[in-house]
């Protein structure tokens, strides 16, 4: 990418460095990779990079390297900073090893040549097409590409040139050091330079930091320039360079004059003549660099954009000569006709000699297409000139606010000439008010703009479709809120209770509280009973019909009727049935309304009612809970949460809004909606505002803020809370629209009605009415006991006189009852007014039971009833009318239409890139305080009222719509006896056990599916016909018995034939790749390793012992095993003769045939081709490699098959015991190192998670048990193989790790030393040792299948039966393991020295092993000694095959028998019965129950028990 020469790369600041979008960033320097077609010399290319305050890049260490490895072509060269070495010019040291140093004259410590640089070479580049090695060459004015290196905080330029200084935003330039002049040879030269000792005494350098702190301290944006006329010239044969280090740190502690414009802050200082003002410029603004040749009249095309702009023209000729300038409009300028003219350089300082500034007034106000022109000035008779001139354009533009006008102008400031790409300098002659004012201004958005905003719908869709997104989601909520609505209506309502005596009339109010809990709601059906100081009411079932009750966190609200007061509530009595699907219940608290006196009781209840939960009871008594109990912190903070956020909090308030509440799900979605709204746009009016780098920040500890973040939180809450707190007051606060109540139908009376009421049910009525007076007197009377005993006839008028008198007793004692016995008496005057005279056997029966009631009416007072009839005016409701809620709906529609239409134009006005940005701040704030910030609010609101305000809420239930009076009977009204809650404990727990044991069946089941997968996904069954295919290749040639020279033979035909196929590179027929080199190693012995006995001595002269690791030969000998040639021979690293140990050949220790081999030895390559391997072969037959002190030879090499992506290590073994003949063995190890090839491997890999997923929750699981059993838990055998699986588990895991670690290092060092021996063995090892892990994984979450069929009645009768017969077992084995023994060893010492089948005790035992199971060759042992071998066959077979092992059957098919006759059925098998009943039922199958009679007899039980197993059995298998 083209840039400007002035510019500064990075912002620099405690911050992450931030470098342009074109550059990349790496351990604190910017890197800028410039290629076509900018490609240049050496020192064009260096200069290129110092004009931007760099240099050509530095490789000091790998990283680096890495790093730019990544982001280059291969194909192209890159100049790199290396130069001559030379000494540095202000110290007196010598000048860098080698003939190349970096350009600040350090050594290269770290070098990745292609070749040694030689002597002459004066610069280096990376070489195209060599892995990104360096070169070294003498021909630096060849062009190529380049690297330039940004340093972070420091800047150099040359002379007469500006060094930039820049900071992010908030941050200020603090100066470290600063010099001018020279400190090495490389920087800021126009010339190769020979040599430094011409010039190093001239050159020297000068401290500038002053100078330079007094420009730019405390500033965001500086330019210091190299200015030689200030400083003077302390290098006059090199020329000087200025060299800034500096830092930036937070703004807050400079007190600068602050100043601001549209886009971005800055700092005003020297407030003489000019005011000069620099401002930070966007990246990638209006800024465009060209180079003209300036061989023939070279033009320049450049577009302004509005008339007001200025144009800034940055001219970098590459050689110091005159020219001229003209610009046109529209059309190529000429001599006489342009726009503007002007001649370069100008008079000044480097940066204004070639700089030209054309303001709005030099343009004319000419908008479009300009062309501009470069005339070189040559001197007579020079007809071209060879040179060039970098044109850099920027467009610029300095404008202040104007109070007066409430606009931006541009009056009294102009563009200076010291504009960058990087910065806008301003000179403005009036001190013009910058600062922003107590109020932040939002971004502008010009609603004129409206259809052509919408006509770029298409480039930027992302706000508007949100908006619209948000549209049509609120549609689809308010559809399922309405029909919320409808629902939340039916369940406003007080159910009036079947079971209430139509003669009761003292009403209580209940509102019974479900709990939030987990399964809180109940199926069952729910009793109470109020208790209070005046008596206690019947028990009423709570049941409505046309709704469903005592859901989860719902609320139910009751009418009970009593026949009297009860007086003061003492306790609440609550129980349930246990019916239903989910008959467990969680009460959370009650509420108890005397409808008479407004009086009320609170019942803090948060208990369960359920046989499994809580105290595991179903019949509880509630006392009242008193001032304290209800001023409780506990109390207070959970009902003022709940409350908060069923009701309270809008967006909750959503989902679990109280039904009765008037203020609907609907209009509390709309307020959710433009509340939605209002926040986006405040959010995306204040977006991208500038901050203030020189603000000062408020810090609260970890919480920093600034003065115009608080002020936007201020204004934002000024838009947006008023109108939509005004919009939920008006829903929230409406009264609901009252109907008028129609006109009454009188109903005429029911034959049917009259039909049923009879004189008994008059005498009832009657009954009841001198029960309740008897209950409410608390003293019975003897007359009433005796006038109601069963079966007697009982006579109206008599019973009236009883009651009377009760009436009489009453007025004595002044009871408040009067008038609710005087409504009962109304009643039964009204019952026998509908039955007449004739209706009764006696008509003076009839007319005295009339004149009785009257006159008891008489003796009451009436004025109650008749005030209590008469009072039917109900308070007046508060809130506002009705027709306010059209109000609301129109704040709703105006505030969301007006939100989203501004929120989309400032979203299209924004741009795509802008939009995304903000909308993604936006989502994650909106969640953010959703889900955390509100809800913290609520607790904390409620904490602060349960600690300091303690005040009670008093819950509103609503208006209540009273149903009429239904007739029914219940027969609830009886708690559950003991014994049934016992009974359905019992039957849950049993259910429990079954619903654990199929839970935990499907959960093993799914952990085994798991493992398996896993365990066959580390193998593969191409892993046998790879291992056999290599093993049958290189076994041919060989025989049962070898000498050395065969050994040699097979190595040159059969083993090089194989190791190199015809396919260079693979072995055998070409399919597995040979990874590295094979190698020979072989493990020696000493000489005169053994001792010979005394008499031999004289006719064997030396004796070789076999191998052990105490007598192996560690030497190091010559060709041929020569001592004296030793010397010589430990000078070669890979001395074939030189012993090498197990840790340098990266080996390891090796099983034989016949003993453990160390891992060290003598080693050769036989290096990458067969041509070699064969000298190498032939080499070590002539110098005998092999000798007698030769006790084992590997072969040793690792292939890869790519067809079945595997790896396989070989080990070909040639062992011997001393005895001269060479035994062939073979061992190779598959391993599959890359795991990323075959299509199944994420299934894999997802197999392999979920299974740690099974063992996390078998640790949580076996936790538990753990803390619950605590030492206990060691003494099963089950818990301790679930602790066996969970450590295979994570044994396993580790092992894998390692493996993964040890192939990624063998595949690291095979790729870095592909001409060596690469030594998988290691990696193998550990696959191995993984297999081994989960083949025993596989083994115990087998036999644990063993466990979870426990209550299958066989194989528990199996268990108990050997648990049984274990005392006789023991004993069997002892007798069984001494017999074997000794057979075992007495085979051995009679054939182990003569016979394969018993060359060792383990053999020989394996064989007695095979003999009782009838696999025995007796050939060989009758052969050998037919006597001694018949004894001893004929012996084995009669004492351990007829008597020992049947009696040792026989012990258990007794106890077999005796389990049989003494089994009882367990709890466990009727748990099984259990769940094989509710399977049958989930898949509709019929099973039928065996009913089984007790019975005394043992014989008959256990029958019993045997087909009742069988019965089980059958269904189960």
């Amino acid at each position: 990418r083209a840039r400007g020469p002035y510019y500064s790369p990075f912002t620099v600041g405690l911050s992450p460095l931030s470098c342009p979008e074109y550059q990349e960033s790496f351990d604190g320097s910017c890197y800028e990779f410039v290629g076509p077609p900018r490609s240049r010399s050496f020192l064009s290319a260096q200069g290129w990079c110092e004009r931007g305050g760099g240099h050509l890049a530095f490789i000091l260490n790998d990283e680096t390297q890495q790093f730019l490895q990544k982001h280059l072509q291969t194909e192209q060269d890159w100049w790199l900073g290396l130069a001559p070495a030379s000494p540095n010019l202000t110290l007196d040291s010598a000048a860098a090893e080698g003939p190349l140093s970096w350009l600040d004259g350090s050594d290269v410590s770290y070098s990745n040549w292609v070749n040694d640089p030689d002597p002459g070479a004066g610069c280096g580049h990376i070489l195209r097409s060599s892995g990104f090695q360096w070169e070294a060459t003498s021909n630096c004015s060849q062009e190529l590409h380049f690297i330039c290196q940004f340093e972070s905080g420091r800047s150099i330029a040359c002379a007469d040139h500006n060094a930039t200084l820049q900071c992010g935003s908030g941050q200020v330039i603090e100066i470290d050091d600063s010099f001018y002049g020279r400190k090495t040879v490389h920087y800021c030269r126009t010339s190769p330079t020979s040599s430094a000792t011409s010039t190093q005494e001239e050159c020297s350098w000068i401290d500038v930091v002053d100078s330079v702190t007094g420009d730019c301290h405390g500033l965001q944006a500086c330019q210091a320039t190299a200015d030689v006329a200030s400083f003077g010239e302390p290098c006059p044969g090199l020329g000087s360079y200025l060299s800034v280090e500096y830092n930036c740190k937070d703004g807050q502690n400079i007190l600068p004059l602050l100043l601001q414009n549209y886009d971005y802050s800055c700092i005003y200082y020297n407030i003489f003549y000019d005011s000069q003002i620099l401002l930070p410029r966007l990246e990638g603004g209006q800024v465009n660099s060209t180079i003209l040749e300036l061989g023939n009249y070279s033009t320049l095309m450049i577009d302004v954009p509005s008339p007001d702009i200025t144009l800034v023209l940055k001219m970098e000729p590459s050689e110091d000569i005159p020219f001229v300038l003209l610009l046109g409009h529209k059309d190529y300028p000429k001599d006489k006709q342009y726009v503007a003219k002007t001649q370069m350089p100008h008079q000044g300082n480097s940066q204004e000699r070639y700089t030209w500034v054309l303001g709005p007034n030099d343009l004319t106000g000419k908008v479009g297409v300009h062309y501009l022109v470069v005339r070189p000035i040559v001197e007579a008779g020079v007809k071209s000139v060879n040179a060039t001139v970098t044109v850099t354009s920027i467009a610029a533009q300095c404008k202040y606010w104007n109070e007066t006008l409430s606009t931006w102008s541009e009056d009294g400031c102009r563009v200076g000439p010291l504009t960058t790409s990087l910065v806008t300098q301003c000179l403005c002659n009036h001190l013009t008010f910058f600062g922003s004012s107590f109020f932040i201004m939002p971004n502008l958005v010009d609603v004129s703009r409206t259809a052509e905003l919408f006509a770029t719908f298409s480039d930027n869709p992302v706000v508007v479709c949100f908006v619209g997104a948000i549209f049509i989601a609120y549609l689809l909520v308010v559809v399922w809120a309405r029909r919320k609505d409808i629902k939340d209506i039916a369940k406003v309502k007080v159910t009036l209770l079947e079971d209430n005596d139509p003669l009761a009339e003292y009403r209580y109010m209940l509102n019974i509280s479900t709990g939030h809990r987990r399964g809180a709601s109940t199926s069952s059906q729910v009793t109470v009973t109020l208790l209070g100081t005046e008596g206690e009411s019947e028990p009423h079932h709570l049941a409505d019909p046309d709704k469903p009750v005592f859901e989860r966190g719902a609320v139910d609200t009751f009418l009970l009727t009593t026949p009297f007061s009860l007086g003061e509530l003492q306790s609440i009595r609550l129980w349930h049935d246990n019916s239903g699907g989910h008959p467990a219940w969680y009460i959370n608290k009650v509420t108890v309304q005397d409808l008479e006196t407004g009086q009320k009781w609170h019942f803090l209840c948060n208990s369960w009612l359920a046989i499994d939960m809580g105290d595991c009871i179903l019949d509880k008594v509630f006392p009242v809970a008193s001032d304290i109990d209800l001023k409780k912190f506990s109390n207070l903070f959970f009902m003022k949460t709940a409350k908060d956020f069923r009701d309270g909090h809008i967006w909750f308030s959503v989902i679990s809004r109280p039904p009765t509440s008037t203020f609907t799900c609907v209009q509390r979605v709309s307020c959710c909606f433009s509340l939605l709204l209002c926040t986006m746009l405040t959010s995306i009016m204040f977006w991208g505002i500038p901050t203030d780098p020189s603000e000062q920040t408020m810090d609260l500890g970890h919480i920093e803020f600034t003065w115009q973040q608080v002020m936007i939180g201020v204004q934002s809450s000024i838009i947006m809370f008023p109108i939509n707190l005004l919009i939920v007051s008006i829903f929230r606060n409406t009264r609901p629209r009252e109907t008028k109540p129609g006109k009454p139908k009188a109903e005429p009376p029911s034959p049917q009605r009259e039909r049923e009421l009879t004189p008994d049910t008059v005498i009832k009525d009657i009954k009841k009415i001198a029960q309740s007076l008897s209950k409410a007197m608390k003293s019975p009377i003897p007359h009433l006991e005796f006038e109601m005993k069963p079966g007697q006839q009982t006579d109206i008028n008599s019973l009236l006189s009883l009651v009377e008198d009760i009436i009489r007793q009453q007025n004595r004692k002044r009871s408040n009852n009067s008038q609710y016995l005087y409504r009962q008496l109304r009643h039964v005057e009204k019952e026998l007014s509908l039955l007449g005279p004739s209706r009764f056997p006696n008509p003076d029966s009839y007319c005295r039971a009339v004149q009785q009631v009257q006159g008891m009416r008489g003796l009451l007072d009436p004025s109650p009833a008749e005030s209590s009839e008469g009072d039917s005016s109900s308070k007046k409701q508060g809130g506002l009318p009705w027709w306010f809620v059209f109000i609301g709906w129109i704040l709703v529609l105006a505030t969301s239409g007006v939100s989203g239409y501004f929120t989309m134009m400032y979203g299209l006005t924004y741009g795509k890139d802008r939009s995304i940005s903000w909308l993604i701040s936006m989502v994650v704030s909106f969640f953010e305080s959703l889900f955390i910030t509100q809800p913290l609010k609520v607790l904390g609101f409620a904490a602060f009222f349960a600690l300091v305000l303690k005040k009670v809420d008093q819950e509103d239930y609503g208006d209540a719509k009273f149903e009429g009076e239904r007739d029914s009977t219940c027969s609830f009204y009886q708690p559950p006896p003991p014994t049934d809650i016992e009974r359905m404990r019992s039957n849950m727990i049993k259910e429990q056990k079954v619903f654990a044991l199929i839970k935990e069946i499907l959960t093993y089941m799914g952990f085994m599916w798991m493992l398996l997968l896993v365990a066959y996904g580390q193998r593969d069954p191409n892993a046998y016909f790879l291992t056999q295919h290599i093993r049958q290749s290189f076994s041919q040639g060989i025989s049962d018995s070898m000498s050395h020279k065969d050994v040699f033979n097979w190595a040159n035909t059969s083993l090089l034939s194989n190791l190199f196929g015809e396919y260079p590179g693979f072995i055998t027929d070409g399919n597995s790749k040979l990874v590295g080199n094979a190698r020979l190693r072989q493990v020696r012995v000493q000489k005169n390793s053994c001792r010979i006995a005394h008499s031999m001595r004289p006719a064997v002269p030396d004796c070789h012992a076999p191998y052990s690791w105490e007598v192996e030969d560690m030497g190091s000998y010559g060709p041929g095993w020569n001592r004296s040639a030793s010397g010589n021979a430990s000078k070669t690293l890979h001395s074939p003769w030189q012993y090498q140990t197990q840790a340098r050949l990266r080996a390891q220790p090796t099983w034989g045939s016949v003993v453990l081999y160390r891992g060290g030895g003598f080693v050769v390559d036989l290096g990458p081709e067969s041509q070699n391997a064969s000298s190498t072969l032939q080499y070590l037959f002539d110098n005998t490699w092999l000798d007698m002190f030769t006790r084992a030879v590997f072969v040793e090499f690792t292939v890869y098959n790519a067809n079945v992506n595997l790896f396989c290590t070989v080990t070909l073994m040639l062992e011997t015991t001393a005895v001269g003949a060479f035994q062939f063995r073979s061992e190779l190890q598959s391993v599959r190192l890359y795991q990323s090839t075959g299509g199944l491997h994420i299934f894999v890999m997802a197999s392999e998670v979920i299974y740690f997923l099974f063992i996390l929750y078998y640790m949580y699981v076996q936790g538990k048990l753990m803390k619950l059993q605590k030492w206990a838990y060691f003494k099963t055998k089950w818990n301790l193989l679930e602790l066996a699986i969970i450590l295979l588990s994570w044994s396993a895991l580790s092992v894998f790790i390692k493996r993964t670690l040890l192939g990624n290092r063998d595949m690291e060092y095979y790729h870095n030393h592909k001409d060596q021996f690469a030594s998988f063995h290691e990696t193998a090892t550990a696959d191995a040792v993984l297999g081994y892990l989960i083949a025993f994984l596989v083994l115990l979450a087998t036999v644990k299948l063993w466990h979870l069929l426990r209550l299958n009645p066989k194989l528990h009768m199996i268990t108990a039966t050997l648990q049984r017969a274990w005392t006789d077992i023991s004993g069997f084995l002892v007798v069984i393991t001494i017999m074997f023994l000794a057979y075992s060893i007495a085979s051995y010492l009679m054939y182990g020295w003569k016979l394969y089948s018993y060359r060792t005790l383990l053999d020989a035992a394996l064989t007695m092993v095979s003999l009782q199971l009838g696999i025995f060759n007796y050939d060989e042992v009758l052969d050998y000694n037919p006597v001694l071998g018949a004894f001893l066959i004929g012996s084995c077979i009669i004492f351990m095959t007829f008597v020992v092992l049947n009696l040792f059957i026989s012990v258990i098919l007794v106890a077999f028998t005796q389990e049989q006759i003494h089994h009882k059925p367990s709890e466990e098998e009727e748990i099984v019965d259990l769940m094989l009943m509710k399977l049958c039922s989930l898949f509709g199958i019929k099973m039928k129950k065996e009913e089984k009679e007790d019975s005394d007899s043992p014989k008959e039980n256990g029958m019993t028990a045997s087909a009742t197993n069988k019965g089980f059995s059958t269904i189960s298998s």
